[in-house]
């Protein structure tokens, strides 16, 4: 063989060889199996199953569930109380709340989060740590070293540091007082800044990350009312905050952030509907995912009751957001994700215990009427953030 030629191939292996594995084919849903909606009433369970956490393999179609097994969770707080390092090896599961041991019909604050080994087989869970009280969001940088979760009981964020299967607990951040509602702490692509909603102040707190050291930098942000679930675009140049309001038949909001702005600061805000619980950027940050309950969660009397909730797509444009699509749901639903090609879209339904698939195609948004059953209702859904 000609040297030239030869010197080329063994390049070209070369760069086969060390070609990373392509991730992004994980979605994880944890699962609530503590409490029911009864006429627009949180109802506890009696003598329920275990919560769960499933893992569905998103590469396939349809998607196929990979596995389920116990973790603990909750429906209480954001839709983000699970999240993955970006290399999918491990997932963290935060636990609102629990049963009260001495009188099971009741809830109480829960102080735990888990790590789930997702390389294992099968997954299983590896490590079971401490938070503040009434733990929600959770939120990993894209490094994969550091991990922020916020403490709605105590108007605190706890940070942990992440190296390979280990996560540990690494102090953690005052913010405000226990009425503040601290829901969830979203990260910036570089590792270098987060923002916290406080649903109970009606805030968005600013903190600023240097290795291992987290602060709160004293500057606040005023998009609506109650924000709840909070996302960050993948290149960093905004965030989406959802504004649940107080839940009484008013339509409610959603606000753009703009990131590159020095300081940062709300620019845009539309609304939605009734109480928008899950929210999530696409992975070109060029749309909104937005779940509507839309009065799906009211009792039937009410004259703010609806049978489905609503999905509504947002396209943004600069620093503006645009409605250009919405679909139908099921009931009390949740959380939202993206497929890594921004193609499908997936909605918890926390009454169907199902996750709906929708396909998205330019500016058409399609029912796929693909169903993805799984053991409880789901509170949360989350892929890894690249």
């Amino acid at each position: 063989m000609n040297p030239l030629r030869l010197a080329t191939v063994v390049v070209m292996l070369a760069i086969f060889v060390v070609v990373p594995v392509a991730y992004g084919q994980l979605l994880l849903s944890t699962n609530d199996n503590k409490v029911t909606l009864v006429n627009g009433v949180t109802t506890v369970v009696k003598s329920p199953p275990p919560d769960t956490l499933t893992v569905i393999d998103i590469k396939s179609w349809p998607p196929k569930v990979v596995t389920e097994l116990d973790v603990p969770g909750s429906v209480v707080g954001p839709p983000f109380s699970v999240a993955l390092t970006p290399d999918e090896s491990l997932a963290l599961v935060t636990a609102n709340e629990k049963l009260d041991p001495s009188d099971p019909t009741k809830r109480i604050a829960n102080n735990t989060m888990s790590v789930v080994d997702l390389k294992a087989t099968p997954p299983k869970v590896i490590a079971t740590l401490e938070t503040g009280k009434n733990p929600a969001g959770v939120s990993i940088t894209r490094q994969g070293t550091l991990a922020l979760v916020a403490n709605r009981g105590e108007g605190t964020v706890s940070v942990y540091t992440i190296q390979g299967k280990t996560v540990t607990p690494a102090g953690k951040v005052a913010i405000a007082d226990d009425k503040s509602g601290t829901s969830h702490a979203t990260i910036t692509p570089d590792g270098k800044l987060a923002l916290v909603s406080r649903d109970g102040d009606d805030r968005i707190s600013v903190l600023s990350i240097d290795g291992t050291k987290v602060e709160y930098t004293k500057r606040d942000l005023a998009a609506g009312l109650r924000p709840y679930g909070i996302d960050i675009a993948s290149n960093g140049a905004f965030a989406a905050v959802a504004n649940i309001g107080r839940g009484g038949g008013d339509a409610d909001t959603v606000s753009l952030i703009d990131l590159k702005a020095q300081p940062p600061r709300v620019v845009s805000t539309v609304t939605v509907g009734q109480t928008p619980e899950g929210i999530k950027i696409s992975p070109d940050g060029t749309i909104v995912a937005v779940v509507v309950m839309n009065g799906s969660n009211k009792p039937k009397d009410s004259p703010f009751f609806a049978d489905a909730g609503k999905l509504v797509l947002l396209r943004v444009s600069g620093m503006d957001l645009s409605r250009f699509a919405e679909a139908p749901i099921g009931h009390w639903s949740q959380g939202a994700a993206f497929s890594p090609d921004g193609k499908r879209v997936f909605v918890g339904n926390m009454v169907e215990k199902d996750i709906q698939v929708f396909s998205l195609d330019g500016g058409t948004l399609r029912d796929t009427g693909v169903r993805i059953a799984v053991k409880g209702g789901p509170a949360a859904l989350r892929t890894a953030d690249k």
